[in-house]
């Protein structure tokens, strides 16, 4: 079966709409490419290994969440953009890019397909946009330390974790909110968290975590976003009768 290049686009709208969100860049489609699409290729980032792979999966589509076009990056087309934008119009490839929409999906996008991965189940919503979530484990229980939890990722995900250890006890609310989210951290402390989980940290939030006894645990950029394009565009996929696949390119951020 195959759809057209603008039932796709309506159909992510749809699901996500981004109308919603102030963002840092264009949502929906970034690139165009052929009319007719039969196969997606979904992945985080549209870099040139993911672009490369779909064209070798024979993709007419790419979903992702990180696109090639951010405000106030520099609108000239050399180097790596020029060679993927190369690649994408070569191979008449549609690339659609959703950040923060698929971030902020109730069940499909980045935060609560990680909570999924975790066995964390939402309550509340925190933050810019209410981008956060917030929620206690789905068996009820709670982990015995920070140490515990960060196990606990990094089991789940398969890597390292960067943890800023709080005074043992025992963590019951968690706050979390995926890749570059470490600003989110004070508005997870006035939420009442136990421990907050995010891809990214920086310099502040570590005191923060040590003075305000709040665990922080940054588990990879990359890592903690892997899970909502594949979620989004399957479940479009499977709408519409599309084939598709999910391509990881690894990246240690």
């Amino acid at each position: 079966m195959s759809t057209t290049r603008q039932a796709l686009l309506q159909a992510f709208d749809t699901l996500l709409q981004p109308t919603r969100f102030q963002d840092y860049g264009p949502n929906g489609l970034q690139v165009e490419g052929r009319v007719q699409i039969r196969k997606i290729v979904s992945g985080v980032t549209a870099s040139r290994a993911l672009i490369e792979a779909a064209i070798a999966a024979q993709a007419d589509a790419i979903f992702v969440h990180h696109g090639l076009f951010w405000r106030g990056q520099s609108g000239c087309v050399t180097g790596w953009m020029k060679q993927r934008l190369a690649l994408l119009l070569r191979h008449d490839i549609n690339l659609y890019a959703y950040h923060l929409p698929l971030d902020a999906h109730p069940e499909l996008g980045n935060n609560a397909q990680l909570g999924l991965q975790l066995g964390l189940q939402a309550s509340g919503r925190f933050g810019e946009q209410d981008l956060g979530f917030v929620g206690e484990r789905t068996d009820g229980g709670s982990f015995a330390s920070a140490q515990a939890l960060a196990q606990h990722l990094e089991y789940v995900l398969n890597r390292p974790v960067v943890q800023v250890e709080r005074a043992p006890a025992a963590i019951k609310k968690i706050a979390w909110c995926t890749g570059g989210a470490q600003g989110y951290f004070e508005t997870a402390i006035a939420a009442g968290a136990d421990a907050f989980i995010t891809g990214e940290i920086s310099e502040p939030q570590a005191h923060y975590a040590r003075e305000m006894g709040v665990a922080f645990l940054a588990c990879g950029h990359h890592a903690s976003e892997r899970y909502g394009a594949p979620a989004v565009a399957g479940h479009v996929a499977a709408q519409l009768g599309l084939a598709h696949a999910f391509i990881d390119i690894d990246n240690p951020a």
